[in-house]
């Protein structure tokens, strides 16, 4: 895999406007040594989000663990998605959507160069670990309620997404019987 989780955080040990990330994360829960995968933010939060499969770059299908990259997507606030089927026959393609100021900027991960991947992971990363900080910074504040409330909405729209995508295909599947059944009775005639 190209994203490499440990060199990550300890690239951001060394970087003097990111450590202090790293610092407080581990002060509040415990080293970060293990995988994406074991930290608090995934296992609370990103891994209740079931995975849906989605278009990625051919040729770097094998480089990353797009599991993982799609729940930071839907699982992030700082971005926003949609899952996209431009023909019935072709896979859902996940678009991604960031407003940055007053420019907004929409690809699809299909489009994206290995670099770009890297730095999604990145940003998305960081942005966990700074909300799980702040959740656990205040016991009882108002601002963890309002992130528990978020992490909510999210996940509730994204089984509202898989939901309707599967309503979808039942319709599709009827339609297509449907055609057969009555291409069936026309020979019949």
């Amino acid at each position: 895999m190209l994203f490499d989780f440990p060199a990550f955080i300890d690239e951001l040990r060394e970087k003097e406007d990111k450590k202090e990330i790293v610092e407080k994360y581990e002060k509040l829960f415990w080293k970060i040594q293990w995988d994406i995968k074991d930290q608090i933010w995934y296992t609370d939060y990103l891994s209740k989000f079931p995975s849906q499969s989605f278009l990625t770059p051919e040729d770097l299908e094998d480089d990353f663990d797009w599991d993982i990259l799609e729940k930071l997507v839907i699982g992030s606030f700082s971005s926003d998605y949609e899952l996209k089927q431009d023909n019935k026959d072709e896979w859902w393609e996940l678009y991604i959507a960031v407003k940055s100021w007053d420019q907004s900027i929409v690809k699809t991960v299909s489009e994206l160069w290995s670099f770009q991947i890297l730095r999604l992971y990145e940003i998305y990363i960081e942005e966990q670990m700074n909300l799980q900080i702040l959740m656990n910074e205040e016991d009882e504040g108002w601002e963890k309620e309002a992130l528990l409330s978020e992490r909510s909405v999210r996940l509730k729209k994204w089984n509202a997404v898989l939901d309707t995508m599967s309503r979808w295909a039942e319709a599709e599947a009827a339609k297509k019987e449907q055609e057969a059944t009555l291409w069936d009775l026309m020979w019949k005639l």
